[in-house]
């Protein structure tokens, strides 16, 4: 563990001493060697925990999305270089050290083996983000976008944080792997109900459970690019496993928390992929579809059937590169054209043949389609719920047919069609942002060779 958290955080001083000439390309080689580093956590073991110590351990679910988390890091000081060429380099130098002050956070978050530990994490990843949206996000909205998320995580938090409090004078300790040990007995039946409601509607926030996800399109329209991939790749992830885990401790969950939870994602998931077929805002429609895409992982771990975790698993990682993918897709746009509607943005294929096929790549793997690690993830999803239900058939169905329906209307509006006459000079597309869209689905499609590594 310490061999990649102490590399992380010495990338601070790395960012705030090395000269101006030298920084991005600095602190993206050593970014990508803890990254490299990261990658031995994905050996399987026969052992419950690797690299077990007091207070942080490696378990079969928390190893994708560290390794996840490792590797996005680097991909989000490559993708913001463009827009920070303006600024002075103190600036870049504040905005780099923002972005590697979540890292060690979200490596405690998933790997904390003590739940007072995961939810001081889980907390403290807050922070820079909201310093992240509201300093350098490009419209003044930003700050009713950042009083949103952190109102809607901390009002969401604090009965989290009373019942691990509660859960502690109960059962005297709260080491999960102790805690897997126990048999979770709460005296009455209401007890139980209300810590297990208090225990999931946190992560339900975070992982945007519809009807709770009003802060999501907000934050990641006015966030920069590099906001945006952190939200979106490491900070909704951070709401599923956060339910897996605690799922674990509170038992089989009666049926009258499994019904508000799963009809909320599964309906959800229907009516956020509909309003994406009317969005005009490139970013909020991404946005909006990653709520959907999280409804079924929430769907997913509220049924805790083991074909509905792996599933949940798998969909958390894919998704994760997928949509972190589309934010870079649609940054590269904005920073061209200076505008994120769609209307205004017609046409790029002929102008920008290259990106057209990224693009065309991105919106594949969102709409889940054969040969690609989403697919293999809504199908489990899918066939665990069918299993549990009859009826969760036509909801999942129905929002997978909306999914390829946005996706492609969005792969249409933006590369094919008449090119406006306003767009005819746009700078052609750099290296740097190939290797970018490279480094996001590379791993995805090689995902697919060997699955049991996420599952």
């Amino acid at each position: 563990m310490l061999k990649i958290i102490i590399p992380t955080i010495m990338l601070i001083p790395t960012a705030l001493l090395t000269p101006q000439k030298l920084l991005w390309t600095s602190t993206i080689t050593h970014s990508m060697m803890i990254a490299t580093l990261s990658l031995q956590w994905l050996t399987p073991t026969y052992y419950p925990h690797k690299n077990l110590s007091q207070w942080a351990g490696i378990d079969q679910t928390s190893s994708p999305l560290l390794v996840l988390s490792c590797w996005l890091l680097p991909l989000m000081i490559l993708a913001s270089q463009n827009h920070l060429q303006q600024e002075p380099p103190s600036r870049k130098r504040t905005f780099i050290t923002t972005m590697i002050m979540v890292q060690p956070f979200i490596i405690l978050a998933f790997s904390a083996t003590e739940l007072t530990m995961f939810y001081i994490a889980f907390e403290a990843t807050l922070i820079p983000t909201l310093i992240l949206i509201t300093r350098w996000g490009n419209q003044p909205e930003r700050l009713s976008a950042g009083i949103y998320l952190m109102f809607y995580t901390l009002i969401s938090s604090l009965p989290l944080l009373v019942t691990i409090l509660h859960l502690h004078t109960q059962m005297g300790t709260l080491h999960l792997p102790t805690l897997t040990l126990f048999h979770p007995h709460m005296p009455t039946h209401w007890t139980s109900l209300f810590s297990s409601l208090a225990l999931l509607t946190a992560f339900m926030v975070k992982a945007p459970l519809y009807g709770l996800h009003l802060w999501l399109p907000k934050a990641h329209v006015e966030a920069p690019i590099a906001g945006s991939m952190l939200l979106a790749a490491l900070l909704l992830k951070l709401g599923g496993y956060g339910i897996m885990r605690v799922t674990i401790l509170t038992g089989p969950l009666s049926t009258l928390t499994h019904y508000p939870f799963l009809t909320l994602a599964l309906w959800g998931a229907l009516m956020t992929s509909s309003i994406c077929l009317r969005q005009t805002d490139l970013k909020a429609l991404i946005a909006y579809s990653s709520v959907s895409h999280m409804g079924l992982v929430v769907a997913a771990t509220t049924i805790q059937t083991h074909w509905s975790f792996s599933g949940a698993m798998i969909l958390m990682i894919s998704h994760g590169l997928t949509s972190s993918m589309l934010f870079c897709l649609a940054n590269t746009n904005y920073e061209r054209t200076h505008s994120r509607t769609l209307l205004l943005t017609r046409g790029l294929q002929p102008i920008l043949p290259l990106m057209g096929i990224w693009w065309l790549l991105a919106n594949l793997t969102n709409m889940a389609l054969p040969p690609t690690t989403n697919l293999m993830a809504e199908l489990t999803i899918m066939t665990a719920l069918f299993n549990w239900s009859y009826i969760t058939l036509i909801l999942t169905g129905m929002a997978t047919f909306l999914t390829a329906a946005y996706t492609l209307s969005m792969l249409l509006m933006t590369q094919r069609g008449m090119t406006p006459t306003h767009l005819t000079s746009i700078q052609n597309s750099t290296t740097r942002e190939h290797l970018l869209m490279a480094l996001h689905i590379i791993p995805l499609l090689l995902l697919i060779l060997k699955p049991e590594l996420i599952s």
